[in-house]
């Protein structure tokens, strides 16, 4: 048992298998085709890319940037040389996949343009919202984010001028997409509430 949850590669695999499983099995009936069960496969993968993303986020938000100070100084290296790094690969992609994900489930659901540009009320209204304020915080996560930590983490060329520049614009922005998660997170959970 301990060999089978060391391993985490194996540990996701098993939890796709099992995901499917339900999927095309114990909810097969919830499925109207092959069309609807790829739609229901993305939404499914929006989610799970979605909670990878936000719950790193709020993961180098309320724990990792405000324990930083409180690591003697021998020890950071392990979290800036190790952990950090690995973090960040996660989280970028976490938000590139929720964008993707996200914008097919609109495009399969009919509702992309109409959300994007708020025309109609109600449940795409909100869920305009909740992608316009993913695009934002997915731009701060590749554009201002990811280049301001990699001078910070010393993965890039930077003098010590630039990298203490660097830290300031990273916590921004990292926390203007902690302040957008909220109401994103309540556009998405309310539209999924709301009658078509």
């Amino acid at each position: 048992m301990a060999k089978f949850f060391g391993n985490l590669n194996l540990v996701v695999i098993v939890g796709v298998v099992v995901a499917l499983a339900i999927m095309l099995g114990l909810d097969a009936e919830s499925f109207g085709g092959t069309t609807a069960c790829i739609k229901m496969t993305f939404v499914w993968l929006h989610v799970f890319f979605g909670v990878m993303w936000i719950g790193l986020l709020y993961y180098l938000n309320f724990v990792q940037v405000p324990t930083m100070p409180k690591i003697p100084a021998e020890q950071k290296g392990a979290i800036t040389g190790h952990i950090a790094p690995n973090v960040l690969w996660y989280f970028r992609y976490g938000a590139l996949m929720t964008v993707i994900t996200g914008l097919i489930v609109a495009w399969n659901g009919g509702f992309l343009v109409r959300a994007l540009l708020f025309q109609d009320g109600g449940k795409v209204r909100l869920i305009g919202i909740g992608m316009w304020f993913a695009l934002v915080m997915a731009f701060n996560v590749w554009f201002i984010i990811w280049p301001a930590q990699q001078k910070i983490l010393g993965l890039v060329e930077a003098s010590a001028d630039q990298k203490a520049a660097a830290a300031p614009r990273a916590l921004i922005a990292s926390r203007l997409n902690v302040l957008l998660s909220i109401g994103m997170l309540y556009a998405m959970s309310a539209s999924n509430a709301l009658v078509a």
